[in-house]
């Protein structure tokens, strides 16, 4: 069974930048995605950035360019969304998630609240 830890997120000015760190175990699946979605209030919740098993990445129109999603090179299942030039609507609960080739999906049920300030 796959498990997430997520950390990170906090408060910050706009302009400024934040990391959350996503933690994941119990990985089987030879192919699979991790990465953040977010929700902000009233709205859906949209997909921010994934990397695959691979290493390819995708990101969101809004925050292409300003966060950057990577993985740690001794351990590749724990990632990290480096949010830089934080505007207010990115103001949200993020959460961490895991995707199998299935289509199979956990996430990190808790959410971390990420609150830029104008």
């Amino acid at each position: 069974q796959v498990q997430l830890l997520e950390s990170g997120g906090g408060l910050m000015q706009a302009g400024g930048f934040l990391r959350l760190s996503c933690a994941a175990s119990g990985i089987r699946s030879n192919f699979y995605y991790l990465g953040w979605y977010r929700q902000a209030t009233g709205k859906e919740r949209e997909l921010v950035a994934n990397i695959d098993s691979r290493g390819l990445t995708r990101y969101a129109l809004s925050v292409k360019g300003r966060f950057t999603i990577s993985r740690d090179n001794a351990k590749t299942t724990t990632v990290y969304l480096q949010m830089n030039s934080l505007e207010p609507e990115d103001t949200a609960v993020y959460y961490c998630y895991y995707q199998d080739s299935l289509g199979t999906a956990v996430y990190w049920e808790q959410g971390t609240q990420v609150t830029v300030s104008s």
